[in-house]
């Protein structure tokens, strides 16, 4: 039974105009279609005039009729109130492509968290513009492309990833990948590249983050998760922590923290994207946690 229930398991996020009474428009339409709400979360930017968001988990029975007539019919209320909206089932997991350099944490820790069903995608292709971590990855059954980059070549090798993500891949993680990604890449992803950043933005960005934070005396390091945009560094935070430090650590032992931290943001930032649980809404994010 337990099994049944999550196999018919179904997200809806919403963003609209806020006004009274849409929370019950809303519920009464789901109550139409026979769901069962399980979860229901809501937030709004303005209680008079902002805009507002909700994002509700429900089971429906007849799985496979009733997901195709309430998405059928979600599009009349989404007229009718200016909605948008974004329906998602457990059904269809979502595949991730990642993309990584030669540091290997992060990367690892998605792997982990995959292999160990934690996180609940399908991983079709790691890609690489170094062949250091291929045994790695490959030891997972999991396919390895080595696509190597110069400033020359960046168009070509972007060209040849989208080739191989086409039709395979919903979202795309950067798991320490040390490449800028070209606007035209960037633009066949909107909102489905998360970038893991090895500093609390936006302090220490660029390069050497840790020496830098070490010559400042920094008490406090941290990452950030983001969506990948055009504006380096800049795009909607999905995730951001924090760990203590002091005098005593040396900049090695900073880098060494700042991975613990790093791994377990970008994770965060993954999870919640894949179980539906962000909404963009201009620069930032709504996150349901």
């Amino acid at each position: 039974m337990a099994t049944k229930e999550k196999d018919s398991r179904v997200v809806l996020l919403i963003s609209c105009p806020e006004k009274p009474g849409i929370i019950s428009i809303v519920s009464n339409f789901l109550l139409e279609h026979h769901a069962n709400i399980v979860h229901f979360d809501q937030h709004t930017t303005d209680p008079h005039a902002g805009r507002f968001f909700m994002r509700i988990e429900f089971d429906l029975k007849d799985f496979e009729t009733a997901f195709e007539k309430l998405e059928q019919d979600l599009y009349g209320i989404a007229a009718e109130h200016s909605m948008e909206w974004q329906l998602c089932s457990t059904k269809n997991r979502k595949k991730m492509a990642i993309f990584v350099s030669k540091m290997d944490h992060c990367l690892l820790e998605l792997i982990w968290r995959w292999k160990s069903k934690e996180l609940p995608v399908d991983i079709p292709l790691v890609i690489s513009n170094h062949a250091k971590l291929a045994d790695e990855v490959e030891s997972y059954g999991i396919p390895f492309y080595h696509i190597p980059l110069t400033h020359e070549t960046k168009e070509e090798a972007e060209q040849k990833a989208m080739e191989l993500m086409e039709g395979k891949v919903d979202f795309i993680v950067l798991a320490r990948y040390m490449q800028i990604l070209s606007p035209n890449f960037i633009a066949k992803y909107p909102n489905q590249i998360i970038n893991i950043h090895h500093s609390f933005l936006p302090a220490f960005v660029g390069a050497n983050p840790y020496v830098r934070a070490f010559n400042r005396g920094v008490k406090l390091i941290g990452a950030t998760a983001h969506y990948v945009t055009n504006d380096l560094d800049e795009g909607p935070i999905i995730q951001q922590d924090v760990m203590r430090v002091n005098h005593r650590y040396s900049a090695d032992e900073l880098k060494i923290a700042g991975r613990h931290v790093e791994r377990k943001v970008l994770a965060d930032a993954v999870a919640w994207h894949v179980e539906d649980r962000v909404l963009v809404h201009g620069n930032k994010t709504i996150v349901f946690e």
